[in-house]
């Protein structure tokens, strides 16, 4: 079913990021609303014309990984991470592990910044043998409380299937979703780019020191989910393997603050799109998902063609692949599952039988929908730290 929550607020959200204050440094609100591409930015001919002008500009792989290394610096620039922050302990609070069938799910906060706390669960398989693959999962603006981000039961049905698989699953709070926004923190804050970028970063710090294979990092996710997984991809080459879900368009930007709230896009002397950053991530494996009823229509002719050509530079384009759903809406429903499953089996080295049929539809009996609270990671036991930062305005970089 289309998130129409999502669609409305893509327009209002868009309105709203013109009213924010998202720099810092004392820029003009003509200059600064001019670096930033919000929504729909271009006309669907305005961005192919982009990747045909583009194109042109690189016919070799040197050309392409010098636009890469552009496009790298200028993500982290326009985000405000061309300088990271000292990598600060993670400090970890685990809660108590849920043992079920097949796989086994445990809370955890860990500190991005100090006292900064990212939420989330790890899924692990309940038996294995050997270091295993990670893989990260980002949600997108899955905002009603009945139907909320990681917590839906699309979602918790992938991070079970995907640990039956075989894989340690990461699942984690984009910024002021889950429990934290009870306490304070806000999607809508002018920096939640910035800090939903270093989360992810640090994401991938948190799974390799739980174990992962540092050469098996996969990360995945649906419409903001999938912003960030191209976004984590690009400038972060422990992403071994990406798949963003329903988002990587040549014309349409992100509608919210988290994805097009900074000038990661623009400056006076750049100009890129979201297909260029999923590309970034050449020649690593990568599969887009798209569907005809969102921004992704039309992924078989634009926006794939134009990632298998990169892919093709460096004698790869066997590792880029479209799944296409002409007929299906917005989100990661079962569909979408069942041919991200195969590709994340087979460049990750999981066991897709745990999780499909061999007529290739899902099996996921058995899994278990948890409520929202049983998903949070301080509760009794493990109360938020008294170093926790409770709002936005509380980061200190």
């Amino acid at each position: 079913m289309r998130n129409t929550q999502y669609y409305v607020a893509l327009f209002s959200m868009g309105f709203m990021l013109t009213t924010f204050s998202v720099f810092s440094q004392g820029k003009s609100a003509t200059e600064k609303d001019t670096m930033l591409c919000v929504g729909a930015h271009w006309t669907e001919a305005q961005g192919r014309e982009f990747l045909a002008e583009m194109r042109k500009k690189y016919t070799t792989e040197a050309e392409w990984k010098k636009r890469a290394k552009e496009i790298r610096a200028h993500i982290l620039k326009g985000a405000g991470l061309e300088k990271f922050p000292k990598k600060h302990p993670l400090n970890p609070i685990f809660g108590e592990k849920r043992i079920f069938d097949g796989y086994q799910v445990q809370n955890v906060a860990f500190e991005s910044l100090p006292g900064v706390y990212v939420t989330g669960s790890l899924y692990t398989p309940t038996s294995s043998k050997g270091t295993l693959p990670g893989i990260i999962t980002a949600e997108g603006h899955w905002s009603d409380p009945k139907d909320y981000g990681r917590y839906r039961v699309e979602a918790q049905k992938r991070f079970a299937s995907l640990a039956r698989m075989g894989a340690m699953v990461w699942s984690y709070d984009m910024v002021g979703y889950g429990q934290l926004a009870d306490f304070g923190w806000k999607h809508t804050h002018p920096m939640a780019l910035k800090q939903q970028l270093w989360n992810s970063i640090r994401s991938v710090d948190f799974i390799l020191s739980m174990g992962a294979d540092p050469k098996r990092i996969g990360m995945t996710g649906a419409s903001g989910g999938g912003t960030q997984t191209f976004l984590l991809a690009a400038v972060d080459d422990r992403i071994a393997v990406s798949v963003p879900v329903v988002m990587v368009s040549s014309y349409f930007f992100g509608g919210c603050i988290c994805e097009s709230g900074m000038p990661i896009h623009k400056s006076k002397n750049f100009q890129t799109n979201n297909v260029e950053i999923a590309a970034a991530a050449a020649p690593r494996p990568m599969l887009l998902v798209s569907c005809g009823g969102d921004w992704t229509k039309n992924n078989p002719e634009d926006e794939y063609p134009h990632c298998k050509y990169i892919y093709d530079l460096y004698g790869k384009g066997n590792l880029v692949e479209n799944a296409h759903f002409p007929s299906e809406d917005h989100g990661y429903d079962d569909s979408k599952r069942a041919a991200v499953y195969p590709f994340l089996a087979k460049h990750l080295g999981l066991d897709v039988t745990k999780a499909m049929n061999s007529d290739g539809t899902l099996n996921e009996k058995g899994i278990v929908i948890e409520e929202q609270q049983a998903l949070y990671s301080f509760d009794a036991k493990h109360p938020f730290p008294a170093n926790g930062v409770k709002t936005n305005d509380g980061v200190v970089w």
